[in-house]
């Protein structure tokens, strides 16, 4: 199990193993935020939040990004479809820097052409 956290511990995302890759992705919004994604099915995180979690609807709504509500850290995503195998997308900017450091990043345009990059 990997657990990541916000930067004040209140909001916590296990995972159960590290992903292959990350994706790096340059909407809008990833850009702003400088996540770097992993990714899951609801039913294989543990997501805990000592605090509230500030939530924000994507602009196309697919997807809702969580924040904490204390320090403001962008910490995951879920789909939106209702579904129980849901995607997660688990900000890995919020594991141990040594792991984010080993792992391959692939770069994602998500803000024209939908395409990877790389």
């Amino acid at each position: 199990m990997i657990k990541t956290s916000c930067h004040c511990g209140q909001v916590t995302v296990e995972i159960p193993t590290a992903p292959e890759t990350l994706t790096s992705c340059n909407c809008s919004m990833c850009h702003r935020i400088g996540a770097l994604w992993a990714y899951y099915t609801l039913d294989q995180v543990d997501i805990s939040a000592d605090t509230e979690l500030l939530n924000y609807l994507q602009g196309d709504r697919t997807l809702t990004l969580h924040s904490c509500g204390h320090c403001g850290c962008t910490t995951h995503y879920v789909g939106t479809d209702g579904k129980p195998d849901a995607r997660v997308g688990v900000n890995m900017r919020m594991a141990p820097r040594e792991l984010v450091e080993s792992l391959p990043a692939r770069r994602f345009d998500g803000a024209e052409t939908w395409k990877w990059l790389d």
